[in-house]
């Protein structure tokens, strides 16, 4: 079961006003459940929980750029997830009458699952040409969350795309509004790429202009993620080889997300056997019950301090 928060019982000090929202809005709380008149549902820090691809879900959802995946639905018409759709919009049916959804969506819910069911509902019901700008109140309405709609078991591959023009049916010209936000949507695009190897999931090589990152999001609990990745670093071991670096991590929906440096002249397909053979180091390391040695300890709290922010 997700874990929840009641905001409305936090004690005043208990959230930094100046920290991202823990309901993962990507704003900071003092704005978004913590603002006069904000939010004031449950929070629900891990929305994915129970779901295959959750790893992917919360890729998608953060850093992803431009990407598409089929959704398992369980009854109904078929419906695309996206990471970003026109107008941020939460959902749409394109002018050939294929609905979608839209990850990367501001909302001031504590349950992106709950919003994403919604408007999950609301696409395989809607006409062509009809948009969802955003997914509002409840008004007493029972959706349920993502993980009643979708196969659970179901593993998602996402279709990557270097642009935006996937918003347009295939040879029809975007115009208006459309046509600007396309226009800056595309200028904003970092290239993205999925690491494909064995055991390697919802890994992805982002070029961030002066140097790429392998941002890999992992289902394990952070403490003993944390624990197996001390375990490597005690060793010289946490790497991907030459011209890569252990950078830090950030927190994303209950996970964590380890982030590497990487030399920026490879290309993302010449890390897929590292990011494999890291992948089974990390594997052992989470098997072993060895309390950790001292050097091991010393690492993870060095591990623990080096928190970074996606820009």
């Amino acid at each position: 079961m997700a874990k929840r928060t009641a905001v409305k019982d936090a004690p005043k000090d208990g959230i930094n006003p100046k920290q991202p929202c823990p309901c993962g809005s990507g704003k900071r709380y003092k704005a978004c459940h913590g603002a006069p008149g904000g939010a004031t549902d449950v929070i629900v820090s891990r929305p994915f929980e129970g779901l295959a691809a959750e790893c992917e879900l919360i890729a998608l959802r953060e850093f992803v750029p431009s990407a598409v995946v089929k959704l398992p639905v369980k009854d109904g018409r078929e419906v695309t997830l996206a990471t970003v759709l026109p107008m941020a919009a939460a959902g749409l049916i394109r002018g050939d009458d294929v609905p979608f959804v839209g990850l990367q969506v501001q909302t001031r819910s504590g349950d992106i699952s709950r919003d994403l069911a919604r408007a999950l509902r609301w696409a395989q019901e809607a006409k062509t040409g009809d948009v969802l700008p955003v997914v509002g109140p409840d008004n007493g309405e029972n959706p349920g969350r993502l993980q009643d709609l979708i196969d659970a078991d179901a593993e998602l591959t996402p279709v990557l795309h270097t642009d935006f023009i996937w918003w347009m049916p295939e040879g029809t010209e975007p115009t208006g509004d459309v046509a600007l936000s396309l226009e800056r949507a595309n200028a904003a695009i970092l290239p993205t790429e999925r690491v494909d190897a064995p055991g390697v999931k919802a890994a992805y090589w982002v070029d961030a202009g002066d140097k790429a990152h392998l941002r890999w999001v992992r289902p394990e609990p952070e403490e003993k993620l944390l624990s197996a990745m001390a375990r490597l670093a005690a060793r010289g071991e946490l790497d991907l080889g030459e011209g890569s670096r252990y950078a830090g991590s950030f927190r994303a929906h209950g996970l964590l997300v380890p982030v590497w440096d990487l030399d920026r002249e490879m290309h993302a397909r010449e890390w897929a056997e590292p990011a494999e053979a890291l992948g089974k180091r990390l594997l052992e390391a989470l098997a072993s019950d060895e309390p950790l040695t001292d050097a091991e300890r010393r690492a993870r709290e060095g591990l623990r301090g080096r928190q970074i922010t996606l820009r």
